[in-house]
């Protein structure tokens, strides 16, 4: 899939898209995404019903995923979630499929709490990224969550465990199930894909024991779109510039009045676009890679020929990009900043109340 026809996809997905065409499109996409959405509803009963074996791991299982494919800001609740557990001394596993990493499929350990032992190449962007910026934190990769699970177990005796976009992954019981929603398209079109961005039917956000909605400013308080569930609003802003090469982090006020570019491989790349202008950054030039991009030479060759050809004094990207730019020449690595970003709570109670609870029983 190449980036014009990713973001294409995604506009027409999201409702953003409403020309003639667009919406002959997504007519003739319907009856597949009707198609794709009874099959996962299927699913789904099979296992509530026990016909499929659904198996339990021996210490509490969290699980943070979502219902719509991309950009609701996983990783970042994840690890939040993870330090909350920590502060309380508890020893806290992260289980991830390792999606984009060479070692895709197979099950191993990216960090027992104190070595780093794969790449992101090898295990992903995300988990690499939840290993560097948590330390203590166990993280294991595994396409098989449970013997993930057992992994952990074995090597790193963790006393909880959290299962990354984990919301699909039924053959693992767990003990609390978070569902992270965008606030201002929750369920984007309403469609299953892929005539939209569903995983699921609507109805399937009825199995969360607690809703977050993401990506929610202060002034959006949209109605719940889960109804009897309890539900928090997180927003997420970008918090400083940390230097790819090296050394303390800028605070974005030490670039006004440069030119920079912008590029990212993230599912929403307009948004962290338009959060560096929200910094008053003056974003020149930009390149939008597909989610989870590989950064191979040919991508590099192009981020570098961009950089030199735009006149921008630096190029910014995201943290979870900037873990697979080891390609990048020592001049480019030099002038490029990753954007941190920082996840806010704002009623963080009904979230740490369910935990707490969890870790008594």
């Amino acid at each position: 899939m190449n980036v014009s026809f990713a973001t294409y996809w995604r506009e027409l997905a999201t409702g953003r898209r409403n020309a003639p065409f667009d919406r002959l499109l997504l007519f003739l996409l319907v009856p597949p995404a009707l198609f794709y959405g009874l099959l996962q509803h299927l699913r789904a009963a099979v296992y509530r019903s026990g016909l499929a074996t659904t198996r339990r791991l021996p210490r509490p299982v969290v699980s943070i995923g979502n219902i719509a494919v991309g950009g609701t800001g996983k990783t970042p609740v994840t690890a939040y979630v993870a330090r909350f557990l920590m502060e309380r001394g508890l020893r806290v596993a992260v289980l991830s499929r390792g999606y984009g990493g060479s070692l895709e499929g197979n099950t191993a350990i990216v960090c027992d709490g104190h070595e780093i032992f794969l790449s992101a190449d090898e295990c992903g962007d995300e988990p690499f990224l939840l290993a560097k910026t948590v330390p203590g934190l166990t993280v294991v990769v595994g396409s098989d969550r449970f013997a993930a699970g057992r992994l952990a177990l074995k090597e790193c005796a963790p006393d909880v465990f959290l299962l990354d976009d984990g919301f699909q992954h039924l053959r693992l019981f767990r003990d609390l199930n978070i569902l992270l929603l965008d606030a201002a398209r929750p369920f984007g079109n309403g469609w299953c894909l892929p005539a939209g961005l569903l995983r699921e039917t609507k109805r399937a956000a009825e199995r969360a024991d607690l809703v977050i909605l993401t990506r929610c400013p202060p002034e959006l308080r949209p109605t719940a779109p889960v109804p009897c569930k309890p539900h928090c609003y997180a927003r997420h802003t970008l918090e400083d510039l940390l230097p790819l090469a090296g050394g303390q982090p800028l605070q974005f006020a030490a670039l006004q009045g440069m030119g920079v570019m912008a590029f990212s491989g993230i599912a929403e790349p307009q948004s962290f676009i338009d959060g560096l202008r929200r910094q008053g950054l003056n974003v020149i030039v930009s390149l939008c890679f597909p989610d989870h991009a590989d950064y191979d030479d040919d991508r590099i060759a192009e981020i570098e020929a961009v950089f030199r050809s735009s006149g921008a004094e630096y190029a910014i990207t995201t943290e979870k990009d900037g873990v697979k730019l080891n390609r990048l020449s020592q001049t480019t690595a030099e002038k490029t900043l990753l954007a941190r970003l920082n996840l806010t709570i704002d009623d963080p109670a009904p979230l740490t109340g369910l935990l707490c609870n969890l870790l008594q029983n």
